[in-house]
């Protein structure tokens, strides 16, 4: 990929990252927003709106990071069990065992009550539903099944990963930063997942046009240098 069209995937993850949080942010801590608004303290409201796209691009660089790991990840896997057929067997193990530690381990322990189990139950299904959606959605733009478990081992894994990242040092309102950290990366990783090939595909068109561009430069720089000796010859 172009230092270009990096910039652009890194900037449209980072703007999708922002707005999603915020948005989200609207519903899960309206009772944040809410005293400022009751108030009248418009620029309070929008300065804790702003903090949340703020905190949303945050996400979405751990996401980039996250989404750039795996894809060195994923290489190394094919050539370590040198099978992509084994190799997708393995992620699909780990995508059990990190299930089953996110509700065994990271679940169970915070579940005080059936609402905090209505919530966790919520995020979990609202992650695996995600990642089966963008995995057929992947598997319907490249018609390439046997992607399916790539991308829903990135989808649950990576941002499993990002999540509980994104989770360190918190001890307070951990509930709510639980429900809404993980919208941000979940749209982050979704389009990154499902645009890094159109990113790449243009950024070989570019680098084709810029060849092109090279070699002309250097047919009008030849033809320009053969008149000039030829009208000193003449």
């Amino acid at each position: 990929m172009t230092i270009r069209n990096w910039v652009k995937f890194a900037f449209w993850a980072m703007l999708i990252g922002g707005g999603v949080n915020a948005i989200a942010s609207i519903f899960i801590r309206w009772n944040f927003y809410k005293p400022f608004l009751m108030n009248g303290e418009i620029g309070e409201f929008l300065a804790a709106f702003v903090w949340m796209v703020f905190l949303g691009m945050t996400m979405s660089v751990i996401a980039q990071a996250g989404f750039f790991a795996y894809l060195t990840l994923h290489q190394v896997g094919v050539n370590l069990f040198k099978s992509l057929t084994l190799w997708n067997w393995v992620q699909v193990l780990i995508i059990i065992i990190v299930i089953v530690d996110i509700i065994v381990f990271r679940f169970v322990p915070g579940a005080e009550s059936t609402q905090d189990w209505l919530i966790y139950g919520s995020l979990l299904v609202m992650l695996v539903g995600s990642a089966v959606a963008t995995a057929m959605k992947k598997v319907k733009m490249t018609n390439k099944p046997h992607i399916l478990i790539p991308t829903m081992f990135f989808m649950i894994v990576v941002t499993s990963l990002e999540w509980i990242i994104a989770l360190m040092g918190r001890t307070e309102n951990i509930d709510t930063y639980v429900s809404l950290l993980l919208f941000p990366l979940l749209a982050v990783n979704a389009y990154q997942i499902l645009m890094l090939p159109k990113y790449n595909m243009q950024s070989e068109i570019d680098r084709k046009k810029l060849e092109e561009r090279r070699k002309a430069r250097q047919m009008t720089s030849k033809k320009t240098k053969e008149k000039s000796e030829a009208n000193l010859v003449h």
